[in-house]
């Protein structure tokens, strides 16, 4: 490490993380480390991402174990090799037993702090196979000028298989032999055991006729069969300095309940407890799958061809201009060309598209894509760290790490919330035994008690980061890459949505579909000259000049060419000057132009004026087909609340609003450089309302500043553009502008959901705590109130990951 300060960003697992509130700690705790920029817990996928500035990394990264393991003993940080695995030597033994999402839950009890930074995406770079490079999408939406530049060491990789999943490991060899649930098989079978021996023996105790020290000590054994591990995790939570966790509160609840000689009510609330943290587990890791599941696309292998045989390698290892055979019904592994055989391809895990696409030799495929019945050779064009699977799985992965507003007030909520209801707790235990006659201590402890139990915001802290991931899983299953939890949501705030005309609303393939000659030339004549004056040209509208031509062109007849920006081109052809663009070319270099020679309908398309020594040549109509589903898109988008939808273009002023007249868009601004488009979105952002957001459409090339300048940027069709992906907050891997109305849809409805779970959960807490205050709420009641609500509420964001194959 050198003496300079660098940017790092680092990756780690953090095995037996399971509970969104113990990912809340951790991540409030390692932000306060000196020398951590930023930190983010993904509760979802298991993983750790901090960006470092700091020459001390290796003490960095002691202070951020010795940290998780103060406030989480059970978690384990794993590093990740280059490969993106998980370090062998540093798994955990096999056997185990996996925590439940809120069994670990501190219930915001203890915050490291306040202020915490959630990384909106300023540090957002990602590490490859071990390379480093820059970050793919490095702005927020809202500060574009500070974008740190990231180095990476090995440890900075992403996993995107292995994370993902739910595994079962043990936490017996690292001093956490505390309060778990095993969501394996054998795990719940052992539960399910000792939970059936607790109420048999309690169900004895209840009906045999034994008073005093007997039934006692009979329902003494049954309590401590069926919630032993709950009371030893309360006595470490204490020793740790967190007196008010869900194993502290629930131990207390029912301890407190032996005390007054509630023996039954004790043993069940721990055994209904109980029920309901094994139920809510399942239901958690259930929905933690499926989101994964829907991001299912890394290939587990490629099929490496060699001069003597075909073996099966990992996609790391393969490098570029290698050939790889895919099989019918297997995964393409990377990205490359096909160079031998013919088949169709299954698109739908990256675009969202249902129909197959045919691929034969010299047609690109990326990885992802799902060969569905003829063997193919492939070379190989990007390494794995570089291909289309890789950097969709990281955008969603990252996507975590941007917050939106509803996670960050549900953040702050609770950290005011809980010692709010553990103050008026203490309370309600302590002065109306003081201040009202014959009101009986023990009574209102028992109160207090519930009050307690009732308090822990549980089902929000769980269900929200959920529902977020859950939309962002799938509107990628739709085709859509959303960089963040902020980006979703601001979705749902859109009143103006800004589009550039070609290759977003219209398909960017231009055809020559008229010629019309001055007097002195031919229709051939003056295609030729138009095509030898755009020969070097990258744009479109000359690689169609040069199509309709047809013949080869001689380099050397052009002696000089240069382009002049927003207007054309200039070039000396065969020792005549030739001028190729647009009127405004013609004009300033004052060519007149003969009205008689645009006849024709030159409204519905691109016009290139054609000069030769001054004198006007002619004109060549070159049009451009709108895509099949803009007209529906705008209007869709009129009916979802959008107030104005407006297009940006550098094209001239009568085929811009001959195409705005089609879709029926609101506002046409023309023949506009890549600057005026960005003073329009400025203009724009001046005049509207704070809350409202500007959405703009692009294809992600040319529009990269104004991709960046909007609330909200999306790129069309840019899953091979890097700057597509590196400038958008949103990419939409293919050239549908409806899939934008899909997503607006998911973003409606993950909103909907994450808000019926806040008011269901906080109705439903609000209810029970007045009643537990007012003694008619017992620990029944208090135990629905906690594990049952936050298992309704995952339970109902499962229903987020419907939304793709819904809408």
């Amino acid at each position: 490490m050198d003496a300079l300060k660098r940017n790092e960003r680092h990756e780690w697992i953090l095995e037996g993380l399971d509970c969104a509130n113990c990912a809340l700690k951790i991540e409030n705790g390692v932000s306060k480390i000196e020398g951590v920029l930023d930190c983010s817990v993904n509760f979802v996928t298991k993983t750790l991402t901090m960006t470092t500035n700091s020459d001390q990394q290796e003490e960095i990264f002691r202070q951020t174990e010795r940290k998780i393991h103060r406030l989480e003993p059970h978690v384990r940080m794993v590093a990740k090799n280059a490969g993106g695995r998980l370090r062998e030597d540093s798994r955990n033994d096999a056997g185990a037993v996996e925590t439940s999402c809120a069994e670990d839950c501190a219930c915001g009890h203890e915050h490291d702090g306040e202020g915490h930074n959630h990384n909106d995406g300023k540090h957002a770079a990602h590490s490859h196979g071990g390379h480093s490079h820059e970050a793919h999408g490095a702005h927020d939406g809202h500060d574009h000028g500070n974008h740190a530049h990231m180095h990476h060491n090995h440890h900075a990789v992403h996993d995107h298989g292995e994370a993902d999943h739910a595994h079962s490991h043990s936490h017996g060899d690292d001093g956490h032999a505390g309060h778990t649930h095993d969501h394996g098989t054998d795990g719940m079978r052992r539960m399910i055991a000792r939970l059936s021996i607790g109420a048999i023996i309690a169900a004895v105790a209840w009906w045999l006729p034994v008073e005093g020290v007997g039934k006692l000590a009979l329902f003494l054994v049954a309590y401590i069969i069926v919630g032993g591990d709950v009371v030893l995790q309360a006595v470490r939570s204490l020793v740790r300095g967190m007196a008010f966790d869900e194993y502290f509160l629930m131990t207390l609840a029912t301890v407190g309940a032996f005390a007054i000689g509630e023996y039954p009510e004790g043993v069940a609330v721990m055994f209904f407890y109980q029920i309901g943290e094994l139920f809510q587990g399942i239901a958690v890791n259930r929905s933690r799958k499926s989101i994964s599941d829907l991001m299912d696309i890394r290939p587990d292998y490629a099929n490496l061809k060699t001069a003597e045989s075909v073996r099966k390698v990992s996609p790391e290892e393969v490098r570029v201009g290698d050939l790889i055979v895919i099989k019918p019904g297997e995964k393409i592994p990377l990205d490359g060309k096909v160079v031998e055989g013919k088949s169709h391809v299954d698109t739908s895990a990256l675009t969202g598209e249902s129909v197959p696409r045919t691929v034969e030799p010299g047609s690109s495929v990326m990885s992802g894509f799902v060969n569905t019945n003829g063997l193919l050779t492939v070379e190989v064009s990007k390494e794995f760290s570089e291909s289309a699977v890789s950097k969709i799985l990281e955008l969603v992965q990252n996507a975590s790490a941007k917050k939106a507003p509803t996670e960050k007030f549900i953040t702050k909520f609770s950290r005011y919330y809980t010692p709010v209801v553990v103050i008026v707790a203490l309370l309600l235990a302590v002065v109306p035994p003081l201040v009202m006659p014959g009101a009986q201590f023990s009574d209102w402890l028992y109160r207090a008690l519930v009050f307690l139990v009732i308090s822990c915001p549980c089902a929000l802290v769980v269900s929200i980061p959920l529902g977020f991931f859950g939309g962002i899983g799938a509107a990628s299953r739709s085709g859509v890459l959303i960089k963040g939890g902020n980006y979703l949501e601001a979705l749902n705030h859109v009143k103006y949505a800004v589009f550039d005309k070609t290759g977003t609303l219209t398909k960017g393939v231009f055809h020559v579909t008229g010629i019309y000659p001055a007097e002195s030339f031919t229709k051939e004549s003056l295609l030729e000259t138009a095509a030898l004056a755009e020969m070097h040209s990258t744009h479109p509208i000359a690689a169609s000049l040069r199509e309709a031509y047809g013949h080869e062109l001689q380099p050397e007849r052009v002696q000089q060419y240069s382009e002049i920006s927003g207007h054309g081109i200039q070039a000396q052809i065969d020792g005549r000057l030739v001028l190729a663009g647009n009127a405004k070319l013609m004009e300033r270099e004052h060519v007149a132009l003969n009205a008689g020679q645009q006849a024709g309908s030159l409204d519905e398309g691109t016009v290139v004026h054609v000069a030769v020594d001054g004198t006007y040549a002619g004109c060549i109509l070159i049009s451009d087909e709108v895509k099949e589903d803009a007209a529906k898109t705008i209007a869709s988008l009129k009916k979802l609340g959008v107030v104005k939808t407006i297009m940006l273009t550098g094209d001239n002023r009568t085929v811009a609003e001959a195409v705005g007249r089609q879709l029926g868009l609101d506002e046409v601004r023309a023949e506009l450089l890549p600057q005026h488009k960005a003073e329009a979105i400025e203009q724009l952002s001046a005049s509207k309302k704070t809350s409202d957001k500007i959405l703009f459409v692009g294809d992600g090339i040319n529009d990269t500043p104004v991709l960046a300048l909007a609330d909200v940027g999306v790129a069309m069709g840019g899953l091979g553009s890097d700057a597509a992906i590196e400038a958008a907050d949103i990419v939409i891997m293919n050239d549908e502008p409806s899939r934008l109305v899909t997503a607006i849809h998911i973003a409606q409805r993950t909103r909907r959901i994450v808000w019926q779970n806040i008011i269901f959960a906080l109705g439903v807490k609000a209810v029970f705590l007045t009643l537990g205050a007012f003694g008619i709420a017992t620990m029944w009641e208090a135990v629905f109130s906690d594990v049952g609500v936050t298992l309704l509420a995952v339970l109902n964001v499962m229903r987020v990951l419907k939304v793709g194959s819904e809408e």
